[in-house]
């Protein structure tokens, strides 16, 4: 699957998708994020999530969240995220270039 992609069948609702996410919020969470994907988008066996567009980033963290897509770590981190907080992240990673 190509990164970002989606299962056809998965989809988020236009309510999630219109959330404002706070991109200094985002940059305060994304500690976590960067402890495995690196923030100057270099792969290095794990996907890198800079400069990827909203829709494509909330989608893939709403899928891991509702288990669509198979990682268990992936899984985990973002059951634990609120709408508000994958917004957020959306935001910032937006602005990050690779």
């Amino acid at each position: 699957m190509v990164p970002g992609s989606q299962p056809e069948e998965f989809s988020v609702s236009a309510e999630i998708l219109a959330l404002e996410g706070d991109l200094e919020y985002g940059e305060y969470l994304a500690s976590e994020c960067t402890t495995c994907h690196q923030a100057d988008g270099s792969a290095n066996g794990i996907p890198s999530i800079t400069g990827w567009e909203t829709e494509p980033f909330v989608t893939a963290l709403h899928a891991y969240k509702t288990k669509h897509r198979d990682n268990e770590v992936m899984q985990i981190i973002a059951n634990r995220m609120s709408d508000e907080e994958i917004a957020a992240l959306a935001a910032y990673f937006k602005t990050l270039e690779n």
